[in-house]
């Protein structure tokens, strides 16, 4: 696929920057969607590409190559961070044709922090994909939730794990691949941001899960499931209200966020129930629609 100029090249800007392309794009619907402090929400995007990050990742004149063989996308797509200096068409032939060596398939991840900031548009003139809508949640404060999980369920306990046996735990509940389940084990390991995953179990039976990465005040809930045959009995909302107490009593945690799939109306309302409120959005462009 190839790119197409949306407009007219503006004039070359001040030594050391980068002159921005045409403006003529439609907007993305990769937008910002409250009025939260934008310096948290900078730090939210930080936060959750360190979160992310897995060993196989590398440097493209300011894009963020990641070429996990694991099953999140988070870890195994392009974010376009920084403008750089090379074109993008350039770029994107590398891109591909490095996906197309690991057997990958191509993805370009876009938020509202994208540079340039009509990627998006040239991608989907270019006939890119429309891909996995998600939302960003942010809780500001947490000294202000109300997040006393109370009393565990009957008969269950909670308990820690490490990454190994948590990435484990998750693969069951979601069918994984055992390339899936090392490649997770892997990324929670190589991670930069300290993980701590949790489940609930009764007996032998793993009810739920989830897992906290902190970094500094600002905590992540990820990788939060039910088991299907528990789902509708307050698990989740249980789990992650223990979660976020723990971050918040044990690691001085002040605010939170968590993505999750804008189609996800039911984990969405549990998010909100505890304070949670869409923050920004983001998607992906994929080089062929994704199965």
């Amino acid at each position: 696929m190839s790119l197409e100029p949306l407009g007219p090249p503006e004039p070359p800007g001040p030594a050391g920057t980068v002159a921005p392309t045409g403006s003529a794009a439609p907007a993305s619907l990769a937008t910002l969607l409250s009025a939260h402090d934008p310096v948290l929400l900078s730090r939210v995007e930080d936060a959750g590409l360190n979160a992310s990050a897995p060993p196989q990742q590398r440097w493209v004149d300011g894009w963020l190559v990641r070429t996990s063989p694991g099953k999140a996308q988070r870890a195994r797509c392009i974010n376009a961070v920084a403008a750089g200096r090379r074109p993008v068409e350039e770029k994107l032939a590398a891109c591909q044709a490095l996906y197309r060596e690991l057997g990958l398939p191509f993805l370009v991840r876009i938020t509202p922090f994208t540079q340039p900031g009509e990627l998006d548009a040239r991608l989907a003139a270019a006939g890119y994909a429309f891909h996995d809508d998600t939302r960003v949640m942010v809780l500001p404060d947490l000294a202000g939730a109300l997040l006393d999980p109370g009393r565990p369920p009957a008969q269950t306990e909670w308990q820690e794990l490490p990454p190994e046996s948590f990435a484990e735990a998750v693969g069951d509940m979601r069918g994984s691949s055992a390339e899936a389940r090392r490649a997770h084990a892997e990324r929670l390991r190589a991670s930069p941001v300290p993980y701590r995953g949790f489940i609930l179990r009764r007996g032998a039976e793993v009810l739920a899960c989830g897992q906290i990465a902190q970094e500094e005040e600002l905590v992540g809930l990820y990788d939060v499931a039910t088991d299907t045959r528990q789902q509708r009995q307050g698990l989740a909302s249980w789990l992650c209200k223990q979660l976020l107490t723990v971050a918040k009593k044990q690691s001085g945690a002040r605010s939170a966020y968590l993505q999750v799939g804008a189609d996800n109306q039911a984990a969405r309302r549990i998010y909100s129930r505890m304070g949670f409120a869409d923050a920004y959005r983001y998607h992906y462009r994929a080089e062929r629609p994704p199965h």
